[in-house]
């Protein structure tokens, strides 16, 4: 009795335990976080959630495979998952196989032979391969293994696996090289390739170690040539990175870089190393800090401002070169002072516009500059400002242009504006320092140095490099980004190098002109970015998430350098001769300067 009641309330306790067990909350842990909410196994592809994967395995390869011919693949921007599975066989059974195999091409050579009949190729071809690979095993020169390639891709849609699967497919086909879908056997394939170290597909194709090491895929690009100059070493093999700009279909080259992260000190280098091969160099510099340079060079340092004695004429006109007709090019000088006076008068109407040609195409003729006078005399009537503010003076309905013009011919603008040029940029090294410009006028500034400077370049054919500094400020109007974008497309013809530098990116990239200078950039240098521009650099240069966090990271100096379609992870470097000369360091700055006092003195 006691024994029954014993069980009845041992049956009412674990009875009870089952219940609450029931009601009980389940255990959460990772495996929730991480696992999709659905997956759905087909037959030629998997469903992941809201995506799709879909393995393949590679089952032919050609006679002969190149090295790196596994890299297309790598470079896709297609996320996916590479198995690769490496199976070590025994030299000995391969031997005997081979044996057997080599009797029997031999036997059946014999006897074409004997019967007359003309020689097979493949079979000799056959013959020739299994000795050689003999002769390899025997003297322990090669290994024979049982090697598999499982690829696994991801996509939105069904649509874009086919689409990504007709590209796999051409990229190996191209090489002789054919794959399959693992049809039935997507689970197996999708295992395989995560990181299980399982290989449940078991497509084999036996390899010796020659063409095994080929399919190596981690490749890094080397830029080397025999001409041009050194640009740094290449980070991931220790590789020089010696480069010629000219080599490219157009020389011109965007930096992006934020600020301490080296791009003047890379450029500085650049432009020293281009200068010791003959090329002449000219710089716009915002900050006055190319000073020192053109120092040690021997160069020209022409400060602007509106107290320097340092003039540029706007008005100023090329001499017209054996190709050109006087007649576009005094029509391209008045289209382009247009543009000038559009940004100097904060905008114009489009009856105020038609009058500004008309006004322009009369001053010169005032002083007989028309597209039948002889160009050569162009140089010496070249009209002013104010000469052009008389012109509008006696033109009717122009009584707004006339008073927006008084302050760059009468006021305090004056001094700069209505003067004729009186510099020199004879030497091969000249730089622009418009540090002390007005922030309001620096565009205007900067529009009317590069349009001096376009001139000197269509007067005469020579190897040349124009580095913009600080573009961005030319980039805030729609002409002056109009016209650095016809400097950089057009200066192909006249042997020039267009080098950009900005290091506020989205305020670069928000023109259109923007986007067009750097796709008529065969160079770019990027380096350091900001985690806000990180994003916008990504997709405008199509980097991995690698790259991207390359340069997140980045330390002084270091970057990705793109030459047409190569691109390295670069390290720029430089002797100590040329740190002293470049360096943007402040505290070597004073130290050098220090240095130089103290020989001096002691002289």
């Amino acid at each position: 009795m006691a024994f029954d009641f014993l069980n009845n309330l041992l049956g009412k306790k674990q009875e009870d335990l089952t219940q609450d067990k029931i009601f009980e909350q389940e255990a959460f842990d990772v495996r929730d976080i991480i696992a999709p909410p659905y997956i759905g196994v087909l037959q030629d592809h998997i469903k992941l959630g809201e995506r799709f994967a879909k393995s393949f395995f590679v089952f032919s390869y050609p006679r002969y495979l190149n090295t790196g011919w596994f890299s297309p693949v790598i470079d896709l921007s297609t996320p996916m998952d590479i198995s690769f599975f490496i199976h070590p066989v025994s030299s000995e059974l391969i031997l005997k196989k081979l044996r057997k195999k080599i009797t029997e091409v031999s036997s059946e050579i014999l006897e074409r032979e004997e019967k007359g009949l003309i020689r097979d190729p493949s079979l000799e071809t056959a013959y020739k391969d299994i000795e050689s690979l003999r002769d390899n095993l025997m003297t322990a020169q090669s290994k024979m293994f049982r090697f598999g390639i499982y690829i696994t891709i991801y996509e939105n849609s069904e649509k874009e696996l086919r689409d990504t699967e007709l590209t796999l497919r051409s990229i190996f086909e191209s090489r002789l090289i054919y794959i399959k879908p693992a049809l039935f056997k997507q689970k197996e394939g999708f295992i395989s390739c995560s990181p299980y170290g399982m290989d449940l597909v078991e497509v084999h194709t036996p390899m010796d170690t020659a063409p095994l090491s080929t399919c190596f895929p981690f490749i890094s690009f080397d830029l080397s040539s025999n001409e041009g100059i050194l640009y740094g070493v290449n980070r991931h093999n220790n590789s020089l990175v010696l480069f010629d700009r000219f080599s490219l279909e157009n020389a011109n080259m965007v930096v992006f870089a934020k600020s301490g992260s080296g791009k003047s000190y890379a450029i500085k280098l650049e432009i020293l190393r281009y200068l010791m091969q003959g090329v002449d160099c000219i710089i716009i510099d915002p900050e006055n800090e190319y000073e020192h340079l053109a120092d040690a060079v021997g160069g020209s340092f022409l400060k602007i401002s509106l107290t320097s004695p340092n003039h540029v004429n706007p008005f100023d006109l090329p001499i017209p070169g054996e190709d050109d007709n006087p007649q576009d090019v005094l029509r391209s000088n008045v289209i382009n002072l247009v543009g000038l006076l559009r940004i100097m008068l904060g905008g114009l109407t489009p009856e105020e516009d038609s009058i500004l040609d008309e006004a322009l195409t009369e001053t010169y003729a005032i002083r007989d500059i028309t597209a039948q006078s002889d160009p050569k005399t162009w140089q010496n009537n070249t009209p002013l400002m104010s000469d052009f503010q008389e012109v509008l003076e006696s033109m009717t309905g122009t009584e707004s242009l006339v008073n927006r013009m008084k302050k760059f011919t009468k006021g305090t603008f004056s001094d700069f504006f209505n003067q004729q040029s009186n510099i020199s940029v004879e030497k091969n090294f000249v730089v622009f320092g418009i540090r002390d410009m007005e922030d309001s006028l620096r565009p205007i500034a900067l529009y009317i140095i590069m349009r001096y400077i376009w001139n000197m370049v269509r007067s005469k054919l020579k190897k040349r490099i124009l580095v913009i500094d600080e573009a961005w400020w030319l980039m805030q109007s729609a002409d002056g980004a109009s016209f650095l974008f016809g400097l950089v497309k057009r200066g192909r013809k006249y042997w020039l190098g267009v080098t950009t530098i900005t290091q506020d990116v989205a305020d670069f990239m928000k023109s259109d002109y923007g986007k067009a200078i750097i796709t008529n950039s065969s160079l770019q240098l990027l380096m350091k970015q900001s985690t806000a521009d990180i994003e916008m650099v990504q997709k405008t240069f199509n980097l991995t998430e690698q790259e991207k966090y390359l340069l997140i990271e980045a330390g002084v100096g270091e970057g990705l350098f793109f030459a047409g379609k190569k691109h390295v992870s670069i390290q720029v470097v430089a002797s100590q001769t040329e740190d002293q000369i470049v360096t943007t360091n402040p505290q070597e700055v004073l130290k050098n300067r220090q240095d130089k006092k103290d020989l001096q003195d002691n002289a």
